[in-house]
């Protein structure tokens, strides 16, 4: 299941990438998320990420898909549930805008209706709900969720999937 692009691919995510995975979503966090956080809440949300095993309990419900570049560097990655629930979606600071989020959204609605999933839920940032809303979903509830000691605002969104 390996899809070439212009100079990345996609393919299916180990518990041996968790090391990678933690790197880049911390970076995320504390850069690309600190334009609609606080640096207290960025702290707090990467902070999330420092245990390898609670990488290990996502990675046992959740399938990963990563988007490699040439060097096959993880510059981001995405997962999903086979109740349709979109549980993480983080691209490289040096990768945003380049295709990559939308590559591994339409991977993981495909791995979505492989499972027999037509409507996809997901929590998703202040700074991500523009890309999510671009790609057809819609807003059910702003909310407070618990990030480590803190409560940070995100958004509950939902997607029909039609095809």
């Amino acid at each position: 299941m390996t899809i070439e692009q212009s100079t990345y691919r996609i393919r299916p995510m180990t518990v041996l990438d968790i090391p990678e995975c933690q790197t880049l979503f911390r970076s995320t966090v504390l850069i690309v998320n600190s334009k609609d956080y606080t640096k207290e809440e960025v702290s707090d949300w990467a902070s999330c990420g420092d245990s390898i095993e609670h990488w290990k309990e996502l990675f046992a419900k959740n399938n990963y898909i990563g988007a490699l570049d040439e060097q096959d560097g993880i510059i981001g990655f995405s997962s999903m549930n086979t109740e349709g629930y979109l549980h993480s979606m983080f691209v490289h600071k040096d990768w945003q805008h380049k295709g990559v989020a939308s590559m591994l959204l339409s991977e993981v609605e495909k791995m979505a209706l492989g499972y027999g999933v037509h409507k996809i839920s997901a929590e998703v940032s202040i700074t991500a709900r523009p890309f999510f809303e671009k790609h057809g979903y819609k807003m059910v509830k702003e909310q407070k969720a618990k990030a480590n000691r803190l409560y940070l605002t995100n958004y509950v969104m939902k997607k029909e999937l039609n095809y």
